[in-house]
């Protein structure tokens, strides 16, 4: 890939952070997804890429745009894979919470999981603790491990964890084990990325979501050389027929970052919707607004923090196509 490509990639992310900012905490989360999902496919059309959608916004029939499958770019340049959520934490938004982003990945053609929309199993830490996690190992082992690695006390870990009933028993052993916890609402793409900045005060992710935000979350940790591991959760028969048709064949495989993003180079890049620990949200002010965007690429390990003034007035539907 073009290293041009990175910086053409953050005006997607800043585009759908921008549409879908004017939503935030109208409780309207779909108005909020089809905004962003609108915004980043106007802006992909003026991108140097021929892109291919492997994680979307769903199949052909249930996703206008942005479905899995789609082709994206302006038919020049490299060939890649892509991966996008539009809005990640639609709830988010809708509620005015924190952490709601608007993300992308791009690998190399053939280099990005195909996850089917299902649960996953998912263990995240950043550079540091890297080779020393197993997602088969008990709770208190990764969170001994974690501590040890990072030369703390188990008691200074923190563990994040989305706030659901299936987590009961996780953040149970979480909590006897004398690890803190920061419970979510939603937002897991951008849980995995804090293990990564101790800024975020996060070192370790348990807990399932889905596998479509597993790949993208794989991406951000192989540009900052953090480490996930994953195992699908079918939950039927049909769901298993699913990972067979997206070339999984082995179910019950524990993935390794090579299964999520392979070769030796990716894109990133999430843009701030509404204020979070990594990143600030979209800020509107008359004929201004601003954002806040994480850039970085695998191959360099270059990771840009970039704050953008945008004038609303010379670019109100937020593209200028050539």
């Amino acid at each position: 890939m073009e290293r041009s490509l990175t910086m053409e990639l953050v005006r997607v992310t800043e585009a759908a952070a921008l549409a879908s900012a004017r939503w935030m905490g109208r409780g309207k989360k779909d108005e909020a997804d089809d905004a962003a999902t609108s915004a980043m496919r106007d802006v992909f059309d003026t991108i140097p890429m021929k892109g291919t959608v492997v994680i979307g916004e769903g199949e052909m029939d249930e996703a206008p745009m942005l479905y899995i499958g789609e082709k994206l770019g302006n038919g020049y340049g490299p060939r890649v894979d892509v991966a996008v959520d539009p809005l990640e934490g639609t709830n988010i938004v809708a509620q005015g919470t924190w952490n709601a982003l608007s993300v992308l990945a791009v690998a190399d053609h053939s280099k990005l999981l195909h996850a089917p929309d299902m649960y996953m199993e998912k263990l995240a830490v950043g550079p540091e603790a890297v080779g020393s996690v197993d997602i088969n190992a008990s709770v208190e082992e990764n969170l001994k491990a974690v501590a040890k690695a990072k030369n703390k006390d188990v008691e200074d870990v923190v563990a994040i964890v989305l706030n659901r009933k299936r987590h009961e028993g996780l953040i149970e052993e979480i909590r006897q084990a004398g690890a803190r916890i920061k419970l979510i609402s939603d937002g897991d793409v951008a849980a995995a990325i804090n293990t990564a900045f101790d800024h975020t005060g996060v070192d370790i992710l348990f807990g399932s979501g889905g596998a479509p935000e597993g790949v993208l979350a794989a991406a951000a940790l192989k540009c900052l050389g953090g480490e996930i591991q994953g195992k699908l959760l079918p939950e039927n028969a049909e769901q298993e027929e699913r990972c067979m048709k997206m070339g999984i064949d082995d179910i019950h495989k524990v993935l390794h970052m090579d299964d999520f993003c392979g070769g030796d180079d990716a894109i990133f890049a999430a843009t701030g919707v509404t204020d979070g620990e990594l990143l600030r949200g979209v800020q509107f002010k008359g004929v201004h607004a601003t954002t806040q965007t994480i850039v970085m690429r695998a191959k360099s390990g270059t990771v840009r923090f970039i704050d953008g003034d945008h004038s609303l007035k010379k670019k109100p539907n937020l593209v200028i196509k050539p």
